[in-house]
């Protein structure tokens, strides 16, 4: 028996306006090209091109949907902190 498995991520995206976008999916890729195509949230819509900034992987959907909700609470001074660490730990030009 075959199972499927899904890797749940949870991202920040930088609009063209300079606000950041947090939301979560299983596949960034075609995540990222929706919001560029102005199919994906809402918010982003008014506000393409978005970048990838920061990507965190999670073990389970709620776990990624946890952390999607812990990040949107951060101030922008916290949320620019978590992503220069993480492009610390992965190299300037990984994500």
């Amino acid at each position: 028996m075959s199972e499927e498995i899904n890797i749940n991520y949870t991202y920040i995206v930088e609009c063209s306006d300079g606000t950041y976008y947090t939301g979560w999916t299983t596949d960034i890729r075609k995540r990222i090209l929706i919001h560029n195509a102005k199919k994906g949230a809402k918010y982003t819509r008014a506000r393409t091109p978005v970048k990838l900034v920061y990507l965190e992987q999670a073990d389970t959907k709620q776990q990624a949907m946890r952390r999607e909700a812990q990040i949107k609470k951060l101030s922008r001074y916290e949320k620019e902190l978590l992503i220069k660490t993480r492009k610390d730990v992965y190299g300037n030009n990984q994500i």
